[in-house]
């Protein structure tokens, strides 16, 4: 099983940023150099799509930064990494606290020249996203597409699986985002959805909080080979599908937790684990998962849409040695951004490396999931990036 990370604060992200200049007005280069000045008139560079903002040949590297421990600037200046995308959290609906946190990430990205990637999480159930919170939703989004930020809106992700309040509830999932999508295809013009499901290894996640219960209507929706079940054997992925109208770009939260559930011990991944998870090859140390859908070919591929990996990273506890930390990280982004992905993935077009050194609830411990926080890990990143992965300097976030 891999899941992704615990539910996790994003914490205020003011620090180094004056918010209101993203209300003022905020000038975006169009040829994605630094800039954010402020300026009573509005922004005179307006968002493209992110999929016409990072170039069409190779992958973005993006980052998801630990806001409440670092700028963007911070991050950059730790790793003389400029990442084409960052990765913002906070619930839904918002209040004030999450409305500032938004702003300022995304006046950060602004005057790095990147992608806002937004992830909505609506921690107080599917219901709670009304018509009015979804308007207020995307009266923000066009706010930000106005400075010069291409967005990609993750709305309740990992949603195939049963630790959070949206997980495993496909029908109301489907019909909430494509309320969302409807209503930012029509009104936020710099904004994309990404939709993106948990990698499917030890599907259906029994024993979570939210997990479907037998009898139930999403029960009977996700036992999709109609056994009485829910098993590995059932699609992780279909139930929850929007529709191609609804999607604009596909995702996937997908990190190497060790080899054998539960986690806990420093392990080197093994070699093409990445990709063959991905494209639902995968029969492993940590089990068979050759069973699962192509989820490459299957839902970017064949459909024409460009995939994008939202959060990975390799899983380090906080008593690794450096020597053990740096040879499991680097094993797993060889992985992820080798040669062989980029031509057996030609879909794959954004990698966001998640930052973050923090508790885990399911090791109950500290794990070093960052690049930031060892030079030499990050000396060492920088060494390995092929040419065809693309920073901040790449990214056309805005035209006149």
């Amino acid at each position: 099983m891999s899941r992704s990370p615990r539910p996790r604060s994003t914490g205020l992200v003011t620090a180094g940023v004056g918010v209101a200049l993203l209300a003022a007005g905020c000038t975006a280069p169009a040829d994605g150099t630094t800039g954010g000045a402020a300026s009573p008139s509005p922004a005179p560079c307006t968002a493209v799509l992110p999929s016409d903002a990072f170039p069409a040949d190779g992958v973005a590297l993006g980052v998801n930064p630990d806001w409440g421990q670092e700028t963007l600037a911070q991050f950059t200046e730790a790793t003389q990494l400029a990442p084409a995308a960052a990765v913002s959290f906070s619930d839904v609906p918002m209040d004030d606290t999450d409305l500032q946190n938004v702003r300022a990430a995304a006046q950060q990205v602004a005057q790095a020249g990147g992608v806002l990637v937004l992830t909505l999480e609506p921690r107080e159930g599917l219901a709670a996203v009304t018509d009015t919170v979804v308007a207020d939703v995307v009266d923000l989004l066009a706010e930000i597409n106005g400075t010069g930020v291409p967005v990609l809106l993750r709305f309740a992700h990992e949603m195939n699986g049963s630790w959070y309040a949206w997980g495993q509830q496909p029908a109301e999932y489907v019909e909430t985002f494509r309320r969302v999508a409807a209503a930012v295809h029509a009104d936020a013009p710099g904004t994309q959805t990404l939709w993106a499901p948990n990698y499917g290894g030890g599907y259906p996640f029994s024993g979570g909080e939210h997990e479907a219960q037998p009898g139930t209507p999403a029960f009977a929706l996700l036992d999709t080979d109609g056994d009485g079940t829910l098993t590995g054997a059932d699609d992780p992925y279909a139930p929850y599908y929007p529709g191609d109208d609804a999607v604009d770009w596909i995702g996937m939260s997908l990190y190497h937790w060790g080899e054998v559930y539960p986690w806990g011990e420093d392990v080197v991944p093994e070699p093409t684990k990445f990709v063959d998870q991905l494209t639902g090859t995968y029969a492993g140390t940590g089990g068979d998962d050759s069973a699962l859908p192509d989820f490459a070919a299957d839902y970017a591929q064949s459909r024409g849409k460009p995939l994008a990996i939202p959060e990975t990273a390799a899983f380090v506890t906080a008593g690794a040695d450096a020597a053990t930390a740096l040879a499991i990280k680097q094993a797993w982004w060889q992985q992820v951004l080798a040669d062989d992905v980029h031509e057996r993935v030609p879909a794959l077009r954004l990698v966001n490396w998640f930052d973050w050194d923090k508790h885990e609830t399911e090791v109950d411990g500290v794990v070093q999931w960052s690049l930031s926080g060892d030079p030499a890990v990050a000396e060492a990143f920088r060494a390995d990036l092929p040419a065809w992965v693309h920073e901040a300097g790449d990214v056309t976030p805005c035209r006149p």
